[in-house]
């Protein structure tokens, strides 16, 4: 799916554009002006259309012009884990992360898709977390009390349609 992008000039007095490539973004900004014939210099930009994912990733990141071509770039380059890596870590987490220079796997950062806190108590309950407990003594476990004690550490979000649980370090 091609991405879409909206320049929205901040001078009131000019008309935006759409744009999908660097090459389409300079050109139509070299020739935007505004009713006063002066060339527009600042846009806030827009993610239009494209993938959910990249939406989320383009809001978290606080996408502007400095950055549009770094992300337009990666946004076909990173996979959809590289991006729910930074979309985690930037967006909730709170961390700092640029673009140009850092690297998506450098977040310590476990996903756990499709789940919410009471699936994954279950999950670690069957993997054996826990130690051994024998089936017949699992029917008595209270996988609400783990859930609560899991929230601690792991929190629950839904990025682009999909149900996570992570745990940031």
């Amino acid at each position: 799916m091609e991405t879409l992008f909206y320049a929205q000039p901040y001078n009131l007095d000019a008309v935006g554009f759409q744009f999908q490539t660097m090459e389409q973004y300079e050109d139509r900004q070299s020739r935007c002006r505004d009713s006063y014939g002066q060339v527009v210099e600042e846009f806030e930009l827009q993610f239009i259309d494209g993938e959910a994912i990249d939406a989320a990733l383009f809001e978290a990141l606080s996408i502007g012009q400095c950055s549009i071509s770094a992300f337009i770039d990666l946004i076909d380059d990173w996979s959809d884990d590289d991006k729910l890596a930074v979309i985690i870590a930037v967006g909730e987490c709170g961390y700092s992360f640029d673009i140009a220079k850092d690297d998506p796997s450098d977040f310590d950062l476990d996903v756990y898709h499709d789940q919410n806190l009471k699936e994954l108590a279950e999950q670690f309950v069957d993997e054996g977390l826990f130690g051994d407990i024998p089936e017949r003594l699992s029917f008595y476990l209270d996988y609400d009390a783990i859930a609560r004690d899991l929230a601690h550490d792991y929190t629950e979000t839904s990025i682009a349609g999909q149900q996570l649980v992570y745990r940031m370090a």
